[in-house]
């Protein structure tokens, strides 16, 4: 299995539905975690662009983006893109529990 770096930009002027479906959001992705699909995610910080970035485990990048799909926040249009990238961590502290 290898991991996935996907990043997610927010529609504009979506914080109130954000926060609105944040709950049913972060029970999708812990549902994910308890998998051992979503190694790690959460958002931008305030000064950057509004979106975010999850590190996912799965065998391809069709999968991850499939996986996504199912987000509430892309069912509910919070997400206007998506990117999905293969990462091969080399060096750092966490890179050996990848």
């Amino acid at each position: 299995m290898a991991v996935y770096a996907i990043t997610y930009i927010y529609a504009e002027n979506s914080d109130a539905a954000r926060d609105e479906h944040r709950p049913a959001h972060r029970e999708y992705l812990g549902g994910l975690t308890e998998q051992g699909i979503n190694l790690c995610s959460g958002p931008f910080g305030a000064q950057d662009a509004p979106g975010a970035l999850l590190l996912f485990r799965a065998d391809s990048a069709e999968e991850v983006l499939a996986l996504t799909e199912k987000d509430p926040f892309r069912l509910e249009g919070l997400v206007t893109d998506v990117q999905v990238r293969e990462w091969i961590p080399v060096l750092g502290p966490l890179a050996e529990h990848f």
